[in-house]
C-alpha cells in the first residue's frame, strides 16, 4: 500500500519500503512506503495550503463529506476488520470489526459537536467602559493537526484525533504506526473517495523515531496530539518546545484495581477477567491488582480457573480465537522480561508465564510487593495480573497513588461511601465504581490526572477544546 503525501498515494521519495509483518504467524503481509524528510516537508506544504481550502467550507459542507465516510466504513467493517485483524492480531469479529464499528460511531458524534460548539457572549453593563459596546466569542480552527497513532488500537485511536479536527476545519498530517499502518491508509483512501480533499488527510508511514521527528520539528505544525509511551511524549515535548507548538497527550498508564474487604467478589473477578481485549495492551488496562489480603488467594484463583483458563489464543481470522497475539514478538520478549524481573524481586507465578513468539500466556503474579518496579512505575503492557496485598484503607491508596502513572483506576467495594471516598483520594483522570478503570467512553472525557500520563481529555465532550481556538470579538459603541 502507498501513503498519502501531495495530492496522491504514492511511494517514498527515494523509494525505500518497510514490512507489515503479521504477529501470529510472522509472514509478511505487505509493504509501506518508509517516508523521507523530503516526503515529511511536502506533506506539510500540502497540508498548510489545503487547510485554507477546507476551512472555508461551512461547517454543514464539512460534516456532510464526513458523515459519507462513516456511512462507508459501516457497509465496509468486516472488509477493514479483517485487515486490522491480519496486521494487528486482533480476533476478527469479537475486536476488530468491533473497533471499526466504534471509528463511525465517533465520526458521526463528530459532526454532530462541530455543528452545536456554540461560542459566548459577554453579559453587558458589568464593567465601566464598555456598557455601549457587545464581546462575544467564536471557534476556529488551529491549522495543520500532527496525529501519531499507536499501534493498540489504531483506527479508534485515529478517529478521535482525526473526525474532530476535520469537522472542526483543520488539515491532519497522519503518521500510522509501524507495526500496522495498512488499516489506516485505506481509511484515508475511503476519506477522499468520500470527498474529503487529499490535501487535508495526509499519512505518513515509516520509522516512528524519523518520520514522528521530521514531523513535528516544523513550526508551521500548529499542534501534535499523541497516543503512546511517556517517554517518547517526552522527546516529542523538548522537540516542539522550540516552536512553543500546542500539545495533547495520552501517555502511559499503571492503573490500580482495588478490592476492599467487602467486595462483591463475584464482580470483581468478573471485571478483573474481562479485560483480554487485545491481549491487554491497552493505555487504560488495569495493571495493578491491589486485593485485600484477606481476598487475594481466592481472587487469583477464580480470576485463573473462571477466565484465564477459558482463552483460546490462536489466529485471528480462527472463529474460536478468543486470544491473539501480541503486537510482535519483541513486545512479547519484553513482557517475558519484565515478569523474569518482578519474579527476581520476589513474587511468584501461579499462573502462566510462558511464552511462544508473539504469544504470551495469561500470567497472574502473587506475592507482588508494594515496592517492587511492577507495584510502581513499570507498566507492563501485555497479560500480566500482578497481585498487591494490603490490609487497611488508607494501605491500598498509598500504594495506588504511588506511581508517576495517574491515568485511570477501579476501586471495588458494596458501600458506596468506601468507593466515593477512595475515587476522590485517587490521582487519576478518571476512576470506575465497583468496575475496572478500563473504561473508555466516547462521550466522557478521558486522560491522565498525573503529568506522565498525558494532558488531553480526549471525547466527543471536550475533543472540540483541543482542535479549535476561542477568538474575541468586539463590536464597539453599537448600542451607544
Amino acid at each position: 500500500m502507498k501513503m498519502l503525501v501531495g495530492e496522491s498515494f504514492t511511494e517514498a521519495s527515494d523509494k525505500a519500503t518497510q514490512e507489515v509483518i503479521n504477529p501470529a504467524n510472522g509472514q509478511v503481509v505487505d509493504t509501506v512506503p518508509s517516508a523521507t524528510q523530503e516526503d515529511v516537508k511536502k506533506a506539510i506544504d500540502t497540508a498548510v495550503e489545503g487547510q485554507k481550502e477546507w476551512a472555508a467550507r461551512t461547517v454543514r459542507e464539512r460534516t456532510a463529506v464526513l458523515k459519507k465516510f462513516a456511512a462507508e466504513v459501516m457497509a465496509r467493517r468486516l472488509e477493514l476488520g479483517k485487515i486490522l485483524a491480519v496486521e494487528s492480531g486482533k480476533p476478527y469479529m469479537k475486536e476488530a470489526v468491533w473497533e471499526l464499528d466504534s471509528v463511525a460511531y465517533v465520526f458521526e458524534g463528530s459532526c454532530e459537536v462541530a455543528k452545536h460548539y456554540y461560542g459566548k457572549t459577554m453579559p453587558l453593563g458589568t464593567e465601566p467602559g464598555y456598557d455601549h459596546d457587545i464581546q462575544f466569542t467564536i471557534h476556529e480552527p488551529l491549522g495543520v493537526i500532527a496525529c501519531i497513532i499507536p499501534f493498540n488500537f489504531p483506527p479508534a485511536i485515529w478517529s478521535f484525533k482525526v473526525a474532530a479536527a476535520l469537522a472542526a476545519g483543520n488539515a491532519v498530517i497522519v503518521k500510522a504506526p509501524s507495526y500496522n499502518p495498512l488499516t489506516i491508509l485505506k481509511l484515508h483512501e475511503m476519506l477522499v473517495e468520500a470527498g474529503v480533499p487529499a490535501s487535508v488527510v495526509q499519512c505518513l508511514t515509516g520509522s516512528g523515531s524519523k518520520v514522528g521527528n521530521w514531523l513535528v520539528d516544523d513550526s508551521r505544525i500548529a499542534s501534535v496530539n499523541f497516543t503512546g509511551s511517556a517517554e517518547v511524549g517526552v522527546n516529542i515535548a523538548e522537540k516542539i518546545a522550540p516552536h512553543l507548538t500546542a500539545y495533547q497527550f495520552e501517555l502511559g498508564g499503571n492503573d490500580p484495581f482495588i478490592v476492599f474487604e467487602d467486595a462483591d467478589m463475584d464482580l470483581a473477578v468478573k471485571e478483573a477477567g474481562d479485560q483480554c481485549r487485545n491481549n491487554r495492551q491497552c493505555c487504560t488496562g488495569s495493571k495493578r491488582f491491589i486485593i485485600h489480603n484477606s481476598l487475594k488467594e481466592e481472587f487469583a484463583k477464580r480470576l485463573a480457573e473462571e477466565y484465564l483458563s477459558k482463552e483460546v489464543p490462536g489466529d485471528p481470522m480462527d472463529p474460536k480465537t478468543t486470544l491473539g497475539p501480541m503486537i510482535s514478538e519483541r513486545a512479547a520478549k519484553g513482557v517475558e522480561q519484565q515478569v523474569e524481573l518482578t519474579v527476581q524481586q520476589g513474587a511468584r507465578i501461579v499462573y502462566g508465564g510462558k511464552r511462544s513468539g508473539a504469544f504470551f500466556e495469561p500470567t497472574i503474579l502473587m506475592d507482588v510487593a508494594p515496592e517492587t518496579d511492577i507495584a510502581r512505575d513499570m507498566e507492563v503492557f501485555g497479560p500480566v495480573w500482578p497481585v498487591i496485598g494490603f490490609d487497611t484503607f488508607e494501605e491500598a491508596i498509598e500504594i495506588a497513588n504511588n506511581s508517576i502513572f495517574g491515568l485511570g483506576g477501579g476501586v471495588f467495594s458494596r458501600d458506596i461511601k468506601t468507593c466515593m471516598k477512595a475515587a476522590k483520594a485517587l490521582k487519576t483522570g478518571h476512576v470506575a465504581v465497583n468496575g475496572s478503570g478500563n473504561f473508555r467512553s466516547a462521550e466522557l472525557p478521558f486522560g491522565g490526572g498525573k503529568h506522565m500520563s498525558g494532558n488531553s481529555r480526549e471525547s466527543l465532550s471536550a475533543v472540540m477544546e483541543e482542535v479549535t481556538q476561542s477568538k474575541s470579538i468586539v463590536l464597539r459603541y453599537v448600542l451607544e
